[in-house]
């Protein structure tokens, strides 16, 4: 892994891919033997936000070329599926026409079962909105618990009319 510091940039590659962030310059980041070091220069409440905004956006970095990101999502409902075609994601999720999401650069779609689908790439930002995004097209309802879920998402049932 390979991690090149630049006045408010930060660029790390790894074995999965490279990425590379726009830092607040006012931060002093460092490298020595292998660890990245971030310090802030004062104690104001700005500071102390950003140093640990700075520090975790290079973890997740580093994070992401090396291990990788994935969010998993469940469909709940009958005759709710997804399929790949190619690299896009087709879901059938109740509407008169199926639904296609393509996936961003850097982003790959899984499905290990009709009712799963699976996330993953190297930038968690990217990873996470893309999940979101297929969420959206079809979020899980109160009634029923239809739809599209995070993986262990609690759904908050109702009870529907009573005679």
């Amino acid at each position: 892994m390979n991690v090149v510091l630049e006045p408010g940039r930060v660029a790390v590659t790894g074995p999965l891919g490279a990425l590379q962030q726009e830092i607040p310059q006012r931060m002093q980041i460092a490298q020595e033997d292998g660890t990245v070091t971030v310090t802030r220069p004062t104690e104001r409440g700005e500071d102390r936000a950003l140093h640990g905004l700075t520090r975790t956006l290079i973890a997740n970095m580093v994070e992401g070329v090396t291990k990788g990101f994935e969010k998993r999502l469940e469909i709940q409902g009958v005759g709710y599926r997804a399929t790949l075609k190619g690299t896009d994601l087709e879901l059938q999720v109740g509407y008169s026409h199926p639904v296609v999401v393509k996936p961003r650069t850097g982003i790959t779609f899984e499905v290990p079962a009709p009712t799963q689908v699976v996330v993953r790439g190297t930038d968690k930002q990217q990873v996470g909105q893309t999940a979101a995004e297929i969420r959206k097209v079809r979020p899980p309802e109160p009634y029923k618990g239809k739809g599209i879920r995070y993986e262990g998402e609690y759904v908050r049932r109702k009870v529907g009319k009573r005679a």
